[in-house]
């Protein structure tokens, strides 16, 4: 049972548990580096940290470096209405890359580029060990835990063909984090969590991840069939109905705007978006 992430010092990142109100230093710079040392308890006499006040550096992305981030689109049923599609067979996927994460409260810097600057809360499951071609028992046992996304999404870009990848790769966009809550934090590998997204206070998106139609567990089987997952992966399972390019008229964002993506049993990702 634990909430682990990775935190900024005045030395670098480290690798943290929060136990008793403080942060435990879990003897590696970073989440992805603990979790493929197969996530050792941390020594009697560990560093702490704290949790917030003018001594504490901040959250780094959970995982700042995964080898990979694969994403899932049209995995809730309301939203894959909302944006005119068909029920899929098979779950729809793009990557992201390392460049495009920052922490859960950072500033996202809005690019000049775009017009169609889109918010979108995502329940993410990170890979604890590595697996190839998992059964769901070893799907099961690699899911080392569960964080919050804001899979930002530059509509105009993304558009633009019919391949989504260009509007999704946006450098220091994707606020992940603040923590990964281990599954049995939040009642298994398959939770039923309430998802949400404010804007300025305005409720956006509200839903809940047990309707999910490719649910965590088929995702590790399915994903890892193609290509290896290590330790420190992310899975971003998918965004629910109330994105602001499926409004009428559409909803975007343009600078100054506080969004908050919040999971139950998991914490929230906070950022102001800062016109470029």
């Amino acid at each position: 049972m634990a909430k682990l992430a990775t935190i900024r010092t005045a030395e670098g990142t480290r690798a943290v548990a929060l136990v008793d109100g403080k942060h435990v230093d879990l003897g590696f710079a970073d989440l992805g580096a603990y979790l493929a040392a197969g996530s050792p308890a941390p020594a009697a006499d560990a560093a702490t940290y704290p949790v917030e006040g003018p001594d504490f550096g901040g959250f780094a992305p959970v995982v700042p470096n995964p080898s990979k981030v694969i994403c899932v689109g049209h995995n809730y049923k309301n939203h894959i209405q909302e944006m005119g599609r068909e029920l899929p067979s098979y779950p729809t996927l793009f990557p992201k890359f390392a460049e495009t994460l920052i922490g859960a409260y950072d500033d996202i810097v809005k690019p000049a580029e775009t017009d169609a600057f889109d918010w979108e809360v995502e329940l993410c499951i990170v890979i604890g060990e590595k697996v190839r071609r998992a059964t769901d028992e070893q799907a099961e046992a690699a899911i080392a835990g569960f964080t919050v996304m804001n899979d930002i999404s530059v509509r105009d870009w993304q558009f633009r063909t019919i391949e989504w990848t260009q509007g999704k790769i946006w450098e220091a966009t994707t606020p992940v984090g603040p923590y990964l809550s281990t599954p049995d934090e939040v009642g298994g590998v398959r939770p039923a969590l309430k998802v949400s997204t404010t804007v300025d206070g305005q409720v956006m998106q509200s839903d809940d991840t047990g309707t999910l139609l490719f649910d965590p567990v088929f995702l590790v089987t399915y994903i890892s069939t193609m290509i290896t997952l290590n330790p420190g992966d992310i899975i971003a399972s998918g965004t629910p109905a109330g994105v602001g390019h499926a409004r009428d008229p559409k909803v975007y964002l343009v600078g100054g705007e506080k969004v908050v993506t919040a999971i139950s049993g998991l914490g929230e990702c906070v950022n102001t978006i800062v016109a470029s």
